[in-house]
């Protein structure tokens, strides 16, 4: 399949590795080719709010990190490199979803279904790429850069400006040439995960390992996953992890950090679900990830009814794991301490049904990368309290980029 989807200008292929959020069998779910689209340029929420009111058909994009200038007033004046448009959706010309022992094909009348699977499985199937040398990657922030950072942050938590804050760092390369498929395929052996997926937009990828839910709707009801705390899983034994698993579930600046965005997300579905309806299903719940555990909470709200998709997204977006408490406050501290436009990092990629359900995921455990320019990069953070060891958040970044970083190699 991702064979068969590298013609086009524009798709998405979504795959599911785990079964850690099992609501389906399906195993992924591929869209190729655009036959209408959202605005490229700002202002963007009158298209999206048009596409999903009134197409009755299969919507897949991607919404950036920066989305928040038009939805929150909020700008950056950071370079953008990758040159994904702040908001965008589109209809496919084909949508395929693969489960076990099926596969949908969604097409136009024009199409022949046979003739596209046949197409599908007379590709070769993809192998992972021979490099001649390794792709490396430089950090915006020296260690002691970092660790100061997240000290003078933590001074605006002492002064009251914050509770919780993500702060975020890139490591990047330019000029350089990858096959996004292959790397892609590389990512994933090592890093199989529950929203991951491949993202096209003429010359600009994402190519996503992402562990942490977004938002999902199914009927009026609305879930989100939030994900704060992580440590270093212990792959090699259960018995050993389990205990890992523990001592990171009573880790008490863990549970702060998680507990603290659980409040946030709370409040923000509030805005737009029925009084009484937003319930947090599960807390702290500690869920084992290739190279990490992590603490999930599952928050969910009954969505008022004829609430258009902008007005969703203002309520939620960005989301509170990737921004922090106030969100409005810390996204500006994120703007002056941070050196990088965040782009389609700690944005969301995912898919509307035609019935108006819909599934986005946190873009994290991620490269961008723009074909044109050879700029590739990743970003990785953390969230940052009153108890946190700046040194030990430093080292968390680099645990979250070990797959991105063997992936290269």
């Amino acid at each position: 399949m991702l064979n068969w989807l590298q013609p086009f200008n524009i798709f998405s292929f979504l795959e599911s590795h785990t079964a850690i959020f099992p609501n389906t069998d399906r195993l992924c779910l591929a869209a190729a080719g655009c036959i209408q689209q959202s605005s490229t340029q700002p202002p963007f929420i009158p298209s999206i709010d048009q596409l999903y009111q009134h197409t009755n058909d299969w919507l897949f994009g991607h919404f950036c990190y920066d989305w928040k200038q038009e939805l929150h007033n909020q700008s950056s004046t950071h370079n953008d490199y990758i040159g994904f448009a702040d908001a965008f959706l589109f209809v496919p010309e084909l949508v395929i979803e693969l489960y076990t022992n099926e596969l949908h094909l969604h097409h136009l009348p024009q199409h022949n279904p046979q003739n596209i699977f046949n197409t599908i499985i007379s590709q070769p199937i993809l192998s992972a790429s021979v490099k001649k040398e390794n792709i490396h990657l430089q950090p915006v922030f020296t260690k002691k850069d970092f660790i100061e950072t997240i000290q003078k942050i933590q001074t605006h938590i002492k002064q009251g400006d914050c509770y919780e804050i993500n702060i975020c760092q890139e490591w990047f390369a330019r000029d350089t040439y990858i096959n996004p498929l292959h790397l892609y395929n590389q990512l994933q052996q090592i890093s199989p995960n529950p929203f991951a997926c491949l993202y096209r937009n003429n010359n600009a990828y994402t190519l996503c390992a992402s562990p942490e839910r977004f938002l999902q709707k199914k009927g009026n009801t609305l879930r989100s996953q939030p994900i704060k705390g992580t440590n270093k899983r212990i792959a090699y034994d259960d018995a050993l992890n389990a205990q890992q698993q523990i001592q990171l579930q009573q880790n008490p600046k863990e549970r702060a950090e998680n507990i603290m965005i659980v409040d946030l997300v709370r409040n923000d579905l509030s805005r737009i679900c029925k009084i009484g309806s937003v319930e947090v299903e599960a807390l702290l719940q500690p869920y084992a990830f290739p190279q990490v555990n992590h603490l999930i909470s599952t928050i969910t709200g009954t969505l008022e009814g004829n609430t258009s998709f902008s007005t969703i997204m203002k309520a939620l977006f960005p989301m509170g794991s990737m921004t922090g408490a106030p969100k409005k406050k810390v996204m500006e501290l994120t703007e002056k301490y941070e050196r990088s436009k965040r782009g389609l990092y700690a944005g969301t990629i995912g898919y509307i049904t035609p019935n108006k359900d819909f599934d986005f995921n946190v873009v994290i455990r991620s490269f961008l990368y723009n074909q044109t320019t050879g700029y590739l990069s990743y970003q990785v953070g953390g969230g940052i309290t009153h108890y946190s060891d700046a040194a030990k958040e430093y080292e968390e970044c680099l645990l979250k980029a070990t797959a991105l970083q063997k992936a290269l190699k």
